[in-house]
């Protein structure tokens, strides 16, 4: 767990979670149109587009249309902002074809010539070979980039339900609550108990969504413990967003998190990376998680 300092560097105002969000649609075609272009001439440098292994070996007109089917799909469900907020907020968008999920997260924010400073803390990687985020070692971070300027996170999780909270299969009886207590309960770097590490977090809201004809379970919690105890302020905690969505027996989840005095300057862009969420279509490079779950390369 990171806790950094905040950067006065950037404010702005509050906004309710995953209310007046949208991909900005607009800019993301224009993004994708800008890349292909670069494509042709053989110069990559320039567009400001993140991607994961192993994109070279696909080309980008698979991407653009997992793309242009999550920025569709996205403006049905959140309301359209006007044209001077998609401009404001520039965002990229990563594919990570070996777990089949994608997201957008923020790298400039235009009005005032600011720019996040992401580094890509953990590259993509098939669940066996992946980081646990708990002794037993069933949730698993797959792909994590961090900001450590601005105090942000942005990772990604795999991990099978946990039946103390979703006792049955059917997805579709699982409450946006259920399942935020499921992944939380196996989100800990302490040998503790599945309750105590559900003590240390507090779910703050919980709601789910039907995307493509799938459940979208979303949620907003607080951590108020450092797993390794390197903050003694009580009320220094991490402020998180999350979306989660299952697939072959798995909880897929993408958290989004900064500290708490940091939250109304940097927690829309993350309720926007986190709206942004989506299972794709599984490729040839695709690798279940419960393919070779002992493998570790």
């Amino acid at each position: 767990m990171l806790l950094l300092s905040p950067s006065p560097s950037l404010s702005t105002p509050t906004h309710p979670f995953l209310v007046k969000h949208n991909l900005c649609s607009r800019d993301l075609t224009r993004t994708m149109l800008k890349h292909k272009k670069c494509r042709i001439h053989d110069k990559f440098q320039p567009c400001a587009f993140a991607t994961s292994e192993p994109t070279s070996q696909i080309g980008f007109c698979r991407r653009d249309l997992v793309l242009f089917g999550l920025s569709s799909s996205f403006s049905l469900i959140f309301p359209t902002l006007g044209s001077l907020a998609e401009e404001e907020l520039k965002m990229a968008p990563l594919v990570d074809e070996i777990n089949s999920y994608s997201y957008l997260y923020p790298v400039e924010l235009r009005s005032k010539k600011f720019l996040f400073k992401w580094v890509e803390s953990r590259k993509p990687e098939r669940y066996s070979s992946a980081a646990p985020l708990s002794p037993d070692a069933r949730l698993r971070i797959v792909q994590e980039r961090v900001d450590i300027i601005d105090n942000l996170i942005i990772s990604v999780s795999i991990g099978p339900p946990n039946s103390q909270f979703l006792k049955t299969k059917d997805k579709k009886t699982w409450t946006a609550k259920d399942v935020a207590d499921s992944v939380l309960s196996d989100k800990s770097a302490l040998r503790v108990t599945s309750s105590q590490r559900m003590a240390e977090s507090s779910v703050l809201d919980a709601h789910s969504s039907e995307i493509d004809g799938e459940p979208y379970w979303f949620y907003e919690y607080l951590v108020r413990k450092s797993p390794t105890k390197t903050a003694q302020e009580s009320n220094l905690y991490r402020h998180y967003v999350a979306s989660t969505a299952e697939r072959d027996g798995y909880l897929y989840s993408l958290n989004a998190s900064t500290l708490n005095k940091q939250w109304d300057k940097m927690g829309p862009f993350l309720e926007k990376t986190v709206a942004s969420f989506r299972l794709i279509p599984p490729t040839e490079y695709y690798v279940p998680p419960y393919k070779d779950p002992w493998r570790f390369w």
